[in-house]
């Protein structure tokens, strides 16, 4: 234990204590509460050492859960004691009146977090008698009184035996069920009974149902390991899956300790040091949850983790914050404990513990191993060992052997790999072979990611390229990537072979079509597998995975020509997707810049299958409509550019063009009206408009007064947002006042345009999506015009009202984004980029927008690319004057004037 028992809690003189403090009472119905008084102290006094101790020795997680369930079994003994001794003594009592207390469930176990729950079973040889019934309520509510979470029941054996047969959840609790006071007999006969009579016999009923429930659990905890803010006990890899592992093989086994599961055969030696080592780990995290929180609590939010890795011991290193560093411990402590339950359970399907398993085998067609392999359980396992390990590549051919069988390894061959890769050496690394079967593992058999999650699990993907293995389970601390480094590069792999399989061709037209066309798939995929490999070092992570490519790719078997494609498709990884997101695609400039990086059609369709496995590989909803209209746009505007010659992409012909499309669109409209609409436009608004938004624009702009607002408010499916266009007499500032009203509807702007036409109106159209980032419903627009038309008059001012609602969200508040801003005046012809990369909330676009406003510098448009709780917003500006912004000082004083309004509104949504 953490502390000497003696240390903890003296039940004896707490006892004698409390009796004699009642005995200087001279009422005696104060007995109870003078009774709690004491406990409490007890408890109180214990607590805080325990707590200090804990603190020093941070990690000791196992020997504090016992420590706490040592305390609670003292205050538990004390009270029976008090109960049955002084509250309600019995002179002579009968066979009837025995009783047993008895620790169930995680107490039962005597596992126990600072908050945790106290499961208690009071145990009659027959039905509860009178005095039985006070004696047990007399206990709760002085347990109650301590502020104890007390669940409990009252049964006789016979309803133990009835309950646990029908719910598994009572025989869970009741297989842990630990004696802690009164009659030691009663708990005795229960134990044998319930092992005679329901538990023995019942293994497979008892497997299948925990397996189910298991699977459920994970379902409703997100279904896989890398959950962004996983549940330490009731998440996949977490303790609950572990305490599964023991309860199955106590069940089968009857083992009174997880030390027990080595004896059985269920684990070796070394599997259970893992075992422990994850345990001990999770309960650690789980009891510096509790106390941070002051109560239970289970789920490791963002804020959460910081605080948890600084209590660990965790620091800064190497460009990473501790919590990152914390983070990637926590993920390898889960797939551990994810290896060990597949092994745990196929070594229980081995021995015919879950038979349905080789049944469906029986039914499947078999596939026949090659010669040194054979099928177990419907497994692939090793004929030999020895001479398995005789050639190290069976390393490798084993991935090989099992994705083209089908089959799945057998627990057998995973332990052999595990614990044989050290044999894995730069001489195998460098064989044409072992080159030749890796490549195949990801171009042959049309599903790589089961191959690659199954090496990577075992350690053997790092082992086979070592530049892989820092980024295995390494977190990235912000709201954007919902998957580890490494779970993120198989889930780009496996959207890759999706796309390749013709599953995603209504999703993704565009990338199946070019993978249809014909790429080089060698370098797609090693690209793919190797674009995220510089994460987590202070350089800039394309640059170093582009150098580390230049050894990886060479060892992988690509050729001279292959891997320099490969080093730049990972230099460029991130272009496109910049590109599409923090440019606007309307200007010609943007195309003809994207066109001279990637300079070959070759290299604009590795990199568009690249950036759209990369963008759905961060994680469910990351890919919509929005991102695949622009990625899109920018490969056809791209592809022509390339085709036709750069000098096709120029405003006049996108002018004409667009103009064309809209005489087309407005057919019936008067020749009159519509020439005022085709000359009262610049170029740029010709440009940066689809048709169907300049038609409405025109219908707004036909006979606007200029008191008059006019508003349109549109879904836009092909988008994935509403669009807002907006129609009224041009002044400074316009654009910041619609931004304001926008934020105050709690609207979240995802893109902007705005044009001021020759005759002195603006033609604003904003793109936005409500709280959850999908369109507004039809249904809700009327009242979101109305309340914009309300802010836009005046009658609400948007700083005052935005003051209570920009806020940031607790749990995003430790997220790191420094803010940077950049000027570019290369990037448009026209206009000055400002780009403003900071962390997001409510007003921000609100409050850059009046502070460019207030400076006298015009807005064309807005390009807004968020990510998670970062945003960057693009701002294509002239000064008053209707010139670029070139002067280093005025870039320097506009900077300084941004980033105090940056720096205002944050401490204004922290306050």
């Amino acid at each position: 234990m953490l502390l000497p028992g003696v240390e903890i809690i003296d039940p004896r003189a707490v006892y004698a204590t409390i009796l004699a403090a009642i005995a200087s009472e001279p009422d005696a119905r104060n007995g109870r509460a003078i009774a709690v008084r004491e406990l409490a102290r007890a408890r109180s006094e214990a607590t805080a050492a325990l707590t200090e101790a804990f603190s020093e020795r941070p990690l000791e997680a196992r020997a504090l859960t016992r420590a706490q369930s040592y305390l609670t079994d003292g205050l538990v003994t004390v009270t029976f004691d008090l109960a049955r001794q002084h509250f309600h003594p019995l002179a002579n009592p009968t066979e009837a009146e025995r009783l047993s207390v008895l620790a169930v469930g995680g107490y039962g176990r005597a596992e126990m977090a600072p908050f945790s729950d106290v499961d208690l079973l009071f145990l009659t040889p027959w039905k509860i008698t009178p005095w039985a019934e006070s004696v047990i309520e007399t206990m709760l509510y002085m347990l109650w009184d301590l502020k104890l979470k007390v669940g409990h029941s009252s049964r006789t054996i016979p309803d133990c035996v009835r309950l646990a047969r029908e719910d598994i959840t009572i025989r869970t609790a009741l297989l842990e069920s630990r004696f802690i006071a009164g009659e030691v007999a009663i708990a005795r006969d229960m134990d044998d009974t319930l092992w005679t009579e329901l538990f023995r016999g019942s293994g497979s009923e008892f497997i299948e149902a925990k397996l189910k429930e298991r699977a459920d659990r994970h379902k409703r905890q997100g279904g896989q390991r890398y959950v962004l803010e996983p549940n330490v006990k009731e998440g996949k890899g977490g303790l609950r899956d572990l305490q599964t592992l023991y309860w199955i093989g106590k069940y089968l086994h009857r083992v009174n300790d997880p030390a027990g599961l080595v004896t059985a055969g269920l684990f070796t030696q070394e599997e259970f040091a893992t075992f422990n080592r994850a345990e001990n780990f999770l309960w650690a995290v789980r009891c510096h949850l509790h106390y941070i929180c002051k109560r239970a609590m289970d789920q490791l939010t963002f804020d959460l983790q910081v605080e948890v890795a600084a209590r660990m011991g965790y620091h800064d290193s190497g460009g990473r914050r501790a919590v990152e560093v914390f983070m990637q411990d926590y993920f390898r402590h889960a797939t551990r404990v994810g290896e060990l339950t597949r092994v745990f359970l196929t070594q229980l399907e081995a021995r015919h513990a879950k038979p349905e398993a080789s049944l469906i085998g029986m039914f499947r067609r078999k596939k026949k191993v090659l010669p040194g392999f054979k099928v177990v359980q419907g497994r692939i396992d090793v004929a030999d060992p020895r001479k398995f390990l005789s050639d190290k590549l069976n390393l490798l051919r084993v991935f090989e052997e099992a994705l083209r069988t089908g089959y799945l390894l057998h627990p057998n061959v995973m332990r052999l790999v595990a614990a044989n890769l050290h044999l894995i050496d730069d001489d195998m690394r460098e064989d044409p072979e072992a080159q030749r079967i890796f490549l195949d593992l990801l171009l042959k058999h049309g599903n790589p990611e089961r191959s690659l999650r199954r090496m990577n699990e075992l350690g053997m993907l790092g082992s086979f390229i070592p530049e892989f293995e820092p980024i295995v389970a390494m977190m990235q601390f912000n709201v954007y990537h919902h998957y580890t480094v490494d779970e993120h590069i198989i889930q780009c792999v496996s959207t890759l072979a999706q796309i390749e399989r013709g599953e995603l061709i209504e999703e993704l037209p565009l990338t199946s079509g070019i993978l249809e066309a014909g790429v080089n798939r060698r370098v797609l995929y090693v690209a793919l597998l190797l674009h995220d490999i510089g994460k987590g070092r202070p350089e800039d992570h394309s640059i170093l995975g582009a150098q580390i490519s230049r050894r990886v790719a060479p060892r992988l078997g690509l050729n001279d020509d292959e891997s320099e494609t490969v080093e730049w498709l990972i230099r460029y990884h991130l272009l496109m997707s910049d590109m599409a997101q923090k440019r606007d695609i309307g200007d010609p400039r943007t195309v003809r810049d994207f066109a001279k990086a990637v300079k070959t059609k070759k290299r604009l369709d590795l990199l568009t299958a690249l950036t759209v496995c990369d963008i759905r590989g961060v994680g469910p909803g990351t890919w919509n409509n929005w991102k695949a209209q622009l990625i899109r746009q920018l490969y056809h505007f791209t592809a022509e550019a390339l085709e036709n010659g750069l000098e096709n992409v120029n405003r006049e012909r996108r002018e004409n063009e667009a103009k064309r499309m809209l005489r087309e669109t407005l057919a019936d409209w008067d020749p009159k009206d519509l020439r005022t609409e085709l000359s009262r436009h610049y170029a740029p608004y010709w440009q940066g408009l689809m048709t169907e938004t300049q038609a409405t624009f025109a219908r707004l702009l036909r006979d606007l007064r200029d008191d008059e607002i006019r508003i349109d408010l549109h879904p836009d499916p092909a988008r994935d947002a509403t669009r807002a266009c907006f129609a009224l007499a041009d002044h400074p500032g316009i654009f910041s006042r619609l931004a304001g009203a926008l934020a105050l509807v709690g609207a979240n702007v995802v893109d902007a345009r705005t044009y001021t036409s020759k005759d002195g109106y603006a033609t604003a159209v904003f793109w936005v999506q409500d709280a959850d980032g999908h369109p507004y419903e039809v249904s809700k627009l009327p009242r979101l015009q109305q309340m914009i038309d309300k802010t836009l008059r005046g009658e609400v001012k948007p700083r005052q009202a935005l003051a209570d609602r920009d806020k940031v969200k607790k749990r995003e508040r430790e997220f790191r984004f420094p803010t940077h801003i950049a000027f570019d005046n290369e990037g448009s012809e026209i206009y000055t980029i400002v780009e403003v990369d900071t962390r997001d909330r409510p007003g921000l676009l609100y409050d850059l927008t009046r502070t460019l406003a207030a400076n006298n510098i015009y807005i064309a448009s807005a390009v807004i690319a968020t990510y998670g709780a970062q945003v960057v917003d693009a701002f294509y500006v002239k000064d008053m004057f209707g010139l670029k912004l070139h002067t280093k000082s005025r870039q320097d004083a506009l900077e300084k004037k941004l980033r105090q309004a940056i720096t205002e509104g944050t401490e204004r949504a922290q306050s």
